[in-house]
């Protein structure tokens, strides 16, 4: 491993350089030695060692990387390889959303479109496929489920995230759901704080819902993306109203 140039004595401006590339010299050595996530990195005296820098400098690079959950610091046990989950992006993007005025009525819109863009691309690969049988079942089961609660005056909001979990689950690709699922906690937290209610007609969310179904079904590949449009723009239009105070 190749040692750290010399940090620098005191100086305050240098130090958070010196930091940042004692995290990357970390983060190498985890690749280069092909630790795993959940596996024990060496102790802070062998990275001192491998790096040639303080026991201080090493233990403010963990005690960042452990934020960005790159590693995971067990006291008394030692560090550990963390799972480099997108849970860091979701808090910035919440921290960075809530930064904006409560009446800003694009704050939460914006998110939607982030996310309205992924599932458009997403949805034409699914609809491409075409997609199976049993993934159609599927989603037609948690539709009517949807329908159920929303007849019963009761939320629904993990069954629409399982819908669209499913959706994509074909697509054998395993950072879309940690991705989409980002996004989904940001607005959800968002939604929180600014105690948005959400669409007042239950079964218009389903009914969109379904289009996307039936689209599938007919093989329609711009008709499954207009449907994922349509339900994205529905609930744009109404965060925009909900921020606004006219919802």
């Amino acid at each position: 491993m190749r040692r750290m140039p010399d940090e620098p004595r005191n100086t305050a401006v240098r130090q958070p350089r010196v930091s940042h590339q004692v995290q990357r010299a970390v983060m190498q050595q985890i690749l280069d030695t092909g630790l795993r996530p959940g596996e024990l990195l060496p102790t802070e005296a062998e990275l001192m060692e491998a790096l040639g820098v303080s026991r201080n400098s090493v233990r403010e690079a963990l005690k960042a990387l452990q934020a960005l959950d790159i590693v995971e610091i067990r006291h008394g046990y030692g560090t550990y390889v963390g799972q480099a989950s997108l849970t860091p992006l979701a808090d910035g993007l919440t921290f960075r959303t809530l930064l904006r005025p409560a009446d800003d009525a694009h704050a939460l819109a914006e998110i939607l479109q982030v996310r309205e863009i992924l599932e458009e691309g997403l949805i034409r690969r699914v609809a491409a496929a075409p997609p199976a049988a049993d993934l159609l079942d599927q989603l037609d089961a948690i539709v009517r489920k949807m329908g159920e609660s929303g007849e019963a005056d009761e939320p629904f909001a993990d069954l629409d995230r399982e819908f669209h979990e499913t959706l994509y689950r074909s697509l054998g690709n395993e950072l879309i759901p940690q991705l989409l699922g980002a996004f989904w906690n940001v607005f959800d937290r968002v939604a929180g704080v600014r105690q948005w209610a959400g669409d007042p007609a239950p079964e218009v969310t389903v009914d969109r819902h379904r289009a996307i179904v039936t689209a599938l079904r007919a093989q329609d590949t711009a008709g499954a993306q207009q449907a994922m449009a349509t339900h994205f723009r529905g609930i744009e239009k109404r965060a925009e109203q909900e921020t606004r105070g006219v919802g």
